[in-house]
């Protein structure tokens, strides 16, 4: 990987650990027994995408979910659903990005929303007692702050101009085949994380 120079990473499942399923079990205890119908990893429905790009706001959002759910959950309720799915940091894993920091620029992309976004800066910034989204990365790109998400091709184009970096002078690490697959059709580099691979460990293997 001696060409690379850039490293770019998912937030979710990459940086920080996350659990879809988690959020279909708690909107079980709703009573909403098919909600993986609407939402897994791999696609999701209007509502989402739009709230990831910035076009609808928290309330419209959360309306939409009742629309989709045809059951009057709570502002709370569905906050408490729609935050589950995200689990830990691990500790070493930003260890890990600021020695990075060392050889690569390293940015973030990441299909996120208003409420995620808010809630994970405020949580972080008292765990670890910094701005990890300013001081960890060369920048930073959320889909629901640039309107554009994963795995659109044109996101990925539109960051590589933001940034002034070469696709083929960089490595988009991602848990989501999807995105991987989106990203190619630029010219990235790509490195799908599958079975339980984090970056810790593509570190270990020399791989970044």
């Amino acid at each position: 990987m001696s060409e690379i120079k850039n490293l770019l990473l998912d937030l979710g499942g990459v940086v920080l650990n996350v659990d879809y399923h988690k959020m279909v079990d708690v909107f079980k205890e709703y009573g909403i027994m098919d909600f993986d119908k609407h939402f897994t990893q791999a696609k999701q429905v209007e509502i989402v995408d739009k709230f990831e790009e910035g076009k609808c706001s928290i309330e419209e959002f959360r309306n939409g979910i009742r629309d989709l759910v045809k059951v009057n959950l709570t502002d709370e309720q569905i906050d408490n659903a729609w935050f589950s799915m995200i689990l830990d940091l691990p500790k070493e894993r930003i260890e890990l990005i600021g020695l990075l920091k060392l050889k690569y620029n390293v940015y973030l992309f990441s299909n996120t929303n208003e409420l995620h976004i808010e809630l994970l800066k405020k949580r972080y910034k008292e765990e670890f007692g910094f701005d990890i989204f300013k001081m960890l990365f060369t920048k930073a790109y959320f889909s629901n702050e640039i309107k554009m998400r994963k795995p659109h091709p044109e996101s990925f184009q539109w960051l590589l101009n933001d940034a002034g970096i070469k696709a083929e002078e960089t490595l988009f690490i991602e848990d989501s085949p999807q995105h991987i697959e989106g990203a190619k059709k630029v010219g990235l580099n790509t490195y799908w994380l599958t079975g339980g691979e984090t970056i810790n460990d593509l570190y270990d293997k020399k791989i970044i």
